[in-house]
């Protein structure tokens, strides 16, 4: 039997990255890619919103770019927009 301690290291570290057929440290480098990415697309819509004519398509060119990379990644996956549970339980 193993020790206690196992059970919330793996499913903290371990768990997911093995779920989707990565290692740690593959995932690491793929994840902080992503957040990267997202966040430099994120200071060009910031910069965007205070000088409209600075990095017209930059935000949703990243969005677009990362999406399609997460697709391909999980080609089984059905789209988010598809699935019930991110549907707003009302509207406005």
């Amino acid at each position: 039997m193993e020790p206690r301690m196992t059970a919330p290291i793996d499913r903290w570290f371990a768990e997911h990255p093995r779920s989707v057929g990565e290692s740690y440290a593959e995932h690491f480098r793929v994840a902080l890619r992503f957040g990267l990415t997202m966040v430099s697309g994120g200071f060009a819509c910031l910069v965007h919103a205070l000088v409209p004519a600075l990095f017209e398509r930059t935000g949703s060119g990243t969005v677009k770019r990362l999406y399609a990379e997460m697709t391909a990644r999980q080609p089984d996956l059905r789209p988010a927009h598809e699935d019930p549970c991110w549907r707003p339980e009302y509207e406005i």
